[in-house]
């Protein structure tokens, strides 16, 4: 009699074990790829690149007024509630820096901009966000200024978790941590002191004041620079009290009747000559505020 044949796996089970392995492959470049399926999987320990880059070529974080709403919530981490402060232009310690580098590259901060090892950004736990900050290394008095956009360290008693690059122009990437000096900075008077002719004055960093009351348009004959026009006069107030906590000039709601309807236009001046006028321009375009059109009463 013949022995019966023995059977191997079934060909449902073999295609199941082929459509698993495949997922497995493609599940472990998913993970790794920041662009590209050759990209190298994210590093399970922090450290530094494994390229060289020198960073002293890289310039430090620019004081910025910053015109948006700062992320100063309060918020709970590893068990721990964090009550933000609400103004860091004051801020000043001493204490243990640390620096975060390849394993958090690429991910969002807590200010919702992607990590950029090579960035001059630092982590804070109460620091509102935005801040600038200047970092002084007490051991060598190297010194650069930092953009706080991020959260931590929480780990420790490290006062400050600054950036790869950061910690390289300080001269302890090698070490991983030193004993700093931070101490919080005031973008306008930053760019008042280094920027000749800067017109941006301080915004408010907690609830804003009340707006001024509003002034009387001026006379004609003078350069005026219109920043919009609205149907609605609540819309153009709005626009108006944001505009002059921004700058020095003033800013006024100018009514005209187009086509049996009321047009409210926010225009702020006069401006002293066409140079002025194009400061002011550049100030509201780097506020997201548009670019205004320069005019003369009528």
């Amino acid at each position: 009699m013949n022995k019966p044949l023995r059977r191997g796996p079934g060909v449902a089970v073999i295609i199941m074990l082929m459509t698993l392995l495949a997922a497995c492959s493609s599940s472990s470049v998913k993970q790794g790829e920041t662009g590209s399926a050759a990209s190298k999987p994210r590093p399970s320990q922090d450290g530094a690149p494994d390229y060289f880059m020198d960073v002293s070529q890289i310039p430090d974080a620019v004081p910025t007024p910053h015109t948006g709403v700062y992320k100063a919530s309060p918020y709970r981490v590893l068990g721990r509630n964090y009550n933000p402060m609400q103004d860091g232009r004051n801020y000043r310690e001493t204490g243990l820096a640390s620096w975060y580098g390849t394993k958090f590259h690429g991910q969002l901060t807590a200010n919702g901009e992607p990590y950029d090892l090579y960035g001059m950004t630092a982590a804070h736990k109460t620091l509102p966000l935005p801040t600038y900050v200047r970092v002084t290394n007490v051991d060598n008095q190297r010194s650069i200024i930092v953009r706080v956009n991020d959260r931590g360290p929480f780990h420790s008693d490290r006062i400050i978790d600054l950036s790869y690059a950061a910690a390289v122009k300080l001269g302890f990437a090698d070490k991983g941590t030193a004993r700093v000096k931070v101490e919080g900075i005031d973008p306008v008077v930053w760019q008042q002191q280094n920027n000749p002719g800067y017109l941006v004055r301080a915004q408010p960093q907690a609830q804003p004041a009340a707006a001024p009351a509003k002034p009387a348009a001026p006379v004609a004959g003078g350069l005026y620079l219109q920043v919009g026009a609205f149907s609605s006069g609540q819309a153009a107030e709005q626009l108006r009290a944001q505009l002059q906590g921004l700058v020095q000039a003033p800013v006024f709601v100018s009514p005209v009747q187009v086509n049996a309807r009321t047009l409210h236009r926010v225009r702020l001046g006069p401006v002293d000559n066409h140079d002025q006028a194009k400061e002011l321009m550049e100030t509201l375009r780097l506020a997201n505020l548009g670019t205004p059109t320069l005019v003369s009463t009528n």
